[in-house]
């Protein structure tokens, strides 16, 4: 059974350092095939907080790790840098590449930039991103799971949250569905939760979920939702009957240890390959 690991706004330069030892044993208990990243990886992106935060990563251990920028991965005091080398720091701690992608057997992971760096919080996605994406999800083979990760999210499950929404979500995700994505990762607003996108966006052609994390070793925890990240499991990628297991780790600050609070089951459609021949 495969397994991904997804680490969303750990904020580093209020990380919580119990809080990050915890999160790397789990991981080296779950061993994950892929860590997902899916931004805010700093508090203000300065270098010596990217520096942190690649220590944390190679402490992890795990073969592949796949992180993008979230909207604090931008400077914000510091408008030349800002304007002209927005992402200077974060190329210098994970590479140049802004918008990675995983593939194995079992999955297929396209992650994008949704930040701006003419937006403070808000995060968008471009036409061509949408494009670009719904190609590379339509060249899937029939047993990966397909994932489309991206900072802010596509759904909230509460109204103070839709300005948070992201910009250009509502095209995004009805091709993104007819290209044949499984699950849209996402952050931002540290609120962990699990939502059919199929009964949210009218129309869909197929079902697609959101999967949203917390805060996985920041200080800033929101409400009642403290740190946590979420393990995905891979159960059954092929058709007919192609399913996923969501796991939520929350930290217990008794225990200074992840435990596992909460499990959903995802269950697709069939692949876009077994549909074609079921249209034959």
């Amino acid at each position: 059974m495969s397994l991904l690991l997804q680490i969303s706004d750990p904020h580093f330069g209020t990380e919580r350092p119990d809080v990050v030892d915890a999160l790397v044993g789990l991981t080296h208990d779950a061993a994950p095939q892929l860590v997902v990243m899916s931004g805010d990886i700093t508090q203000r992106a300065r270098r010596r907080q990217f520096r942190a935060a690649r220590a944390f990563v190679d402490r992890l251990g795990v073969a592949a790790t796949l992180v993008i920028p979230g909207n604090h991965d931008i400077p914000l005091f510091n408008l030349g840098a800002r304007l002209f080398r927005p992402y200077a720091n974060h190329r210098r701690a994970f590479g140049d590449d802004l918008e990675p992608i995983f593939e194995s057997g079992q999955w297929l992971v396209i992650a994008l930039n949704t930040t701006r760096f003419y937006r403070h919080k808000n995060g968008e996605v471009s036409a061509e991103q949408v494009e670009r994406v719904a190609a590379r999800l339509e060249q899937a083979a029939e047993t990966q799971l397909r994932v489309v990760v991206t900072h802010q999210p596509v759904a909230v499950t509460r109204v103070q949250d839709e300005t948070n929404l992201l910009h250009g979500r509502a095209a995004a995700v009805r091709r993104w569905s007819q290209a044949g994505a499984d699950v849209i990762l996402g952050g931002h607003i540290h609120l962990p939760f699990v939502t059919a996108l199929h009964d949210r966006f009218a129309g869909l052609p197929r079902k697609v979920w959101a999967v949203q994390a917390g805060t996985a070793v920041s200080s800033r925890v929101r409400f009642e939702a403290g740190n946590s990240v979420n393990l995905i499991r891979c159960v059954s990628p092929a058709s007919p009957h192609r399913s996923a297991l969501v796991e939520r780790w929350d930290y217990v600050d008794a225990q200074q240890r992840f435990q596992r609070v909460d499990v959903s089951e995802l269950h697709f459609d069939a692949s876009l390959a077994a549909q074609r021949q079921e249209t034959l």
